[in-house]
């Protein structure tokens, strides 16, 4: 498993889109595509944890604050967060912090200081904004079924306690392929009338290129007709 792999995988309950715009999250040191030996996970990088990494041959560190925050202009030592960084490259080690994108999330810190403190329906006091979207598109009514499965499957359509959410409408579309086109359905020079399914499904927003990226492999036509919008300031579950 890669780096990249790893913050994919933190990305599903706590995603990198939740955290502040004031936050530095995500990969702060080393290279998203170096293979992962060991995680060690802690609340600060301090120099002991790259020490304790070193020891444990971890070369990756999920921190929950980011050890470089208001960003770097040199590197001489002189202070614990150049040090930190400094025998962190040194040794190879990649650090990743997840901050307020924890925060923010229905699966984060917040959550679990209401279960210890017994809080029975807790709430967001201060929702992140424009965390949910919206995907509209159509397509054949055979291929409808594939393709709506396929978007459940990567996380679109997930409501609260809701999953498979989707509003689809029956019609009927026209086109007519040009010169240079490469169509599956119709001919070339000839306008076709095809049965179509208006699909529109939620998602949330940190997932919308993987969403978009299954949405044009999945999906028959050539040219893929489709819409994404934001709906509120409600972060998804």
């Amino acid at each position: 498993m890669t780096v990249a792999e790893v913050g994919t995988l933190l990305d599903t309950f706590a995603p990198l889109y939740y955290a502040e715009d004031f936050d530095n999250v995500g990969l702060l040191v080393g290279h998203k595509n170096k293979q992962v030996t060991g995680i060690l996970v802690t609340l600060d990088t301090l120099e002991e944890v790259v020490e304790e990494a070193i020891t444990k041959k971890c070369n990756l560190i999920v921190s929950f604050h980011p050890i470089i925050f208001k960003g770097l202009k040199k590197l001489t030592g002189n202070t614990y967060v150049e040090r930190v960084v400094m025998k962190a490259i040194a040794h190879d080690i990649a650090i990743f912090a997840i901050h307020t994108a924890l925060d923010n999330s229905y699966l984060g810190v917040n959550t679990k200081i209401c279960e210890v403190l017994g809080i029975q329906d807790p709430e967001i006091l201060i929702p992140k904004k424009n965390t949910i979207k919206k995907l509209v598109t159509y397509v054949p009514k055979a291929a409808a079924t594939d393709l709506r499965d396929a978007l459940f499957a990567v996380g679109a359509g997930n409501l609260g306690n809701y999953s498979h959410c989707s509003f689809n409408v029956e019609g009927q579309g026209s086109f007519q392929p040009e010169e240079n086109s490469k169509p599956t359905i119709g001919q070339k020079g000839i306008t076709h009338f095809e049965d179509e399914i208006q699909l529109t499904i939620t998602l949330s927003a940190s997932i919308e290129k993987r969403i978009l990226k299954v949405l044009f492999k999945i999906h028959p036509y050539e040219e893929v007709a489709y819409e994404v919008t934001t709906l509120d300031n409600v972060i998804l579950k």
